[in-house]
């Protein structure tokens, strides 16, 4: 049943305000797909893959599969990586593919700084089919489905010390043109483009004891003038079991779970149903996988380098 509204799409079209990017609940264990100074700082070919189906049962509502691989290379000084990511919402669906590089400074034994850059082709689909149209008149662009393809570049740096991290990022740094409506006698006018957002995240973890882990992080992203914030706590138990909660400006809460079948695999599980008007939206479901393999025996996993 189409149920996707003009006004919803004329919104992203626009892109003047809203965020165009995915929106992810679990980014501490996959920050690859926000940051690509990322890449090779677990010391392990690591891989993820994920996929959020947001406001579950709302017929055009956000769909993201995401997948990313990344490892050291050259004595470790240098992390290379792949990333996909395939994201649907209303009659806009986009598949990127990236490559990513990263250098990565060693400040001392214990501290890194890592500058990242990567650059891929971004293809954009418009089926303008699912849309309800509220005018009789429309620009005849909006008859015609649309498949356009831009490179797309993204950038940020990453510190890493001990049990601390800290990241800023920005995605769409080229801010490539992507479609536009031509004005006409009855029809304004607008041009789709992929704005750059700025990421900017933070996270420290506590050791209690042998069997708690505490560990909150942060998540602040921008775009244009525009704010919402992550905040997150996240408990690692007995070395297997991670558990967090979260709270989403704007949004409401949400909880999610990590959870190690082995040294190298693991499995993840995050909810969020929003508050007040959001929650009419109903809720969003997020699973992930990931594998870290590193030769001879893998590092404990209670290790911070794991978020």
């Amino acid at each position: 049943m189409k149920k996707v509204f003009l006004m919803l799409f004329v919104l992203i079209a626009s892109g003047a305000y809203a965020q165009q990017d995915p929106q992810l609940n679990m980014y501490q264990f996959n920050q690859m797909l926000i940051n690509p100074a990322f890449a090779g700082s677990k010391d392990a070919i690591a891989v993820v893959a994920s996929n959020r189906q947001q406001w579950a049962g709302f017929a055009g509502a956000p769909q993201t599969t995401g997948f990313s691989i990344h490892m050291p290379v050259a004595s470790k000084n240098v992390g290379v990586g792949l990333t996909i990511l395939n994201d649907k919402i209303g009659a806009r669906k986009t598949m990127g593919f990236y490559g990513n590089a990263a250098y990565i400074l060693k400040l001392s034994r214990k501290a890194k700084l890592s500058f990242g850059l990567n650059a891929g082709y971004n293809q954009y689909q418009f089926d303008f089919s699912m849309l309800t149209q509220r005018e009789a008149e429309v620009p005849s662009q909006l008859l015609q489905n649309q498949n356009r393809g831009v490179l797309d570049i993204n950038g940020g740096l990453y510190f890493k010390l001990q049990g601390f991290y800290a990241g800023i990022s920005a995605s769409h740094i080229n801010n490539p043109k992507v479609f536009s409506v031509t004005a006409d006698s009855v029809n304004g006018g607008f041009v789709y483009r992929a704005n750059m957002h700025l990421y900017y995240s933070v996270g420290k973890s506590y050791v209690v004891n042998k069997n708690l882990v505490i560990a909150p992080t942060l998540l602040i992203k921008q775009v244009n003038n525009t704010y919402t914030a992550d905040f997150n706590v996240n408990a690692l138990l007995n070395k297997k079991l991670w558990v967090g909660v979260f709270y989403r400006t704007s949004y409401g809460p949400g909880g999610l779970l990590q959870y190690y079948i082995s040294d190298r695999f693991r499995v993840g599980y995050s909810y969020d149903g929003g508050l007040g008007t959001a929650r009419n939206l109903g809720g969003s479901h997020e699973v992930m996988i990931g594998f870290d393999y590193s030769k001879g025996k893998q590092k404990n996993i209670s290790n911070p380098r794991f978020l």
